[in-house]
């Protein structure tokens, strides 16, 4: 078995891990808004400090920064700024109608590089794509 075989099959997933400034926000975002599930969480003093959550085959971490401590220290200026992740959907027409059923503002579908795409920013202005294939043309926009 070659070396680039093992390296290969161990890789099973590549996780985003979002550090956010209030977790809680954040959590009614990603699970009460996006549909996600929380799956793993520690708990520090009585209070969530980090979460793992899951939606279909997709998962994501957060963890809320220390304001106190010598844990402590939220980076300077806002946090996703030129962070996009893109979640690739079955069908992200009835993501975006899903979502916004719940109040949450999504940008009206559009279609790129013969994706439908809908863009959500979380409450840290984490840029959220949600794709999925289609042979509609480009450019064109979804409307309801």
């Amino acid at each position: 078995m070659s070396m680039e075989t093992r390296t290969e099959a161990n890789l099973q997933q590549a996780v985003p891990f979002f550090g956010v400034q209030n977790i809680e926000a954040s959590v009614r975002f990603y699970v009460g808004g996006l549909g996600f599930t929380m799956t793993r969480k520690w708990i520090h003093e009585g209070k969530l400090r980090w979460c793992w959550l899951e939606r279909g085959g997709a998962a994501l971490m957060l963890q809320e920064f220390w304001k106190e401590g010598h844990h402590a220290g939220a980076p300077e200026g806002k946090l996703g700024q030129g962070v996009s992740i893109c979640f690739m959907c079955h069908d992200a027409l009835a993501f975006y109608r899903e979502v916004t059923s719940r109040e949450i503002q999504a940008q009206r579908p559009f279609v790129g590089n013969g994706l439908w795409v809908t863009n959500v920013s979380d409450p840290d202005g984490y840029q959220l794509c949600f794709e999925s294939p289609t042979d509609a043309p480009e450019e064109s926009e979804y409307s309801e």
